[in-house]
């Protein structure tokens, strides 16, 4: 398997014009801020972009992002396991925003549209943990094992690198992204 090509932040904003900004956070995230000109296709739908994703790729390069560059790389991992190349930016949308570069929103969004995904599992863990140890104190010591859970499948995630909390919170309606979202990107992305 290749290793993805990986852009810096300053790499990255001078190849912007000549490279196609593919954005695989939830539409949620998306929405939240972007890199300008980036097109939202999620990291659960790129199999099924896959077809317009190669066509785009032999156009210009193919550049994906997310909040932190995992799940980027992880997109840029499936398309390389089908013959497409495409580099991922190092930090995500966080790098980018940090060294002061603007991210774009859709008009009828505000700044506080969506939460990203690390933020929700932060929120939901946190919100189990606390839970646990209250009803652990209240009512019963066997509610302590839900916080134990939780701790328990945190490091789980950070060993293997993925968070099955993120894969249960992506399917909530407001994660989830709309077959007409992705048909208009599919088509935007077509037109080049």
């Amino acid at each position: 398997m290749t290793t993805p090509v990986i852009f810096d932040v300053r790499q990255a904003h001078a190849r912007l014009h000549d490279v196609t900004v593919i954005d695989v956070r939830t539409p949620g995230e998306y929405a939240g801020g972007h890199l300008p000109g980036a097109l939202n296709i999620p990291l659960d739908r790129i199999r099924q972009a896959l077809p317009d994703l190669r066509q785009a790729a032999a156009r210009r390069g193919l550049l994906l992002v997310c909040a932190s560059g995992a799940r980027s790389e992880n997109a840029c991992r499936i398309l390389a396991e089908q013959g497409v190349t495409a580099a991922t930016l190092a930090g995500g949308t966080t790098a980018w925003a940090a060294a002061g570069h603007d991210l774009r929103r859709p008009a009828a969004c505000s700044p506080r549209a969506g939460w990203s995904m690390e933020r929700q599992v932060r929120f939901t863990a946190g919100t189990l943990v606390l839970l646990g140890l209250v009803l652990g104190l209240l009512l019963h010591p066997a509610f302590q094992l839900l916080a134990a859970g939780v701790a328990a499948g945190l490091v789980l995630s950070a060993l293997t690198d993925t968070c099955g909390m993120a894969v249960l919170l992506a399917r909530l309606p407001h994660n989830r992204p709309r077959p007409a979202d992705l048909a208009a990107t599919l088509a935007a992305l077509r037109r080049g």
